[in-house]
């Protein structure tokens, strides 16, 4: 297993979803940090300063939208990806002005959204 210096935070509701992202990006040699609601999410951001966030937009306590501006309103600025079932333009529009770089569709495929990872981490 190759050895990835990069700590990823992934934060997902859905219990399965969030095993199989953080056993995959786990393989792949990444170290990830694991939250099921933005709160959570929210105070792993803070504690452990990943070099990226992997962030459910729908969850409970706090969308990922909220997370991500709550953390920029405190100055702390970390790489983003959202992860959505929806396609709702007004929820892609506030990811994007909430330093995204991307909005990944929740099925697509998990080499996929691995392979987005290490692009966004400019790891080859």
């Amino acid at each position: 297993m190759p050895n990835i210096d990069k700590k990823i935070l992934v934060v997902e509701d859905t219990k399965n979803y969030l095993w199989l992202i953080s056993q995959k990006l786990t393989l792949e040699g990444f170290n990830v940090i694991t939250a099921e609601d933005g709160q959570e999410g929210l105070d792993a951001a803070k504690k452990e300063k990943p070099d990226l966030m992997l962030l459910d937009i729908e969850m409970p306590k706090m969308t990922g939208i909220e997370m991500a501006k709550k953390l920029k309103e405190e100055g702390i600025i970390i790489p983003t990806i959202f992860l959505t079932n929806m396609s709702d333009m007004k929820h892609m529009s506030q990811a994007m002005e909430n330093a995204s770089d991307y909005i990944i569709k929740s099925d697509m495929d998990i080499d996929s959204l691995v392979a987005r990872v290490k692009e966004r981490l400019r790891i080859k």
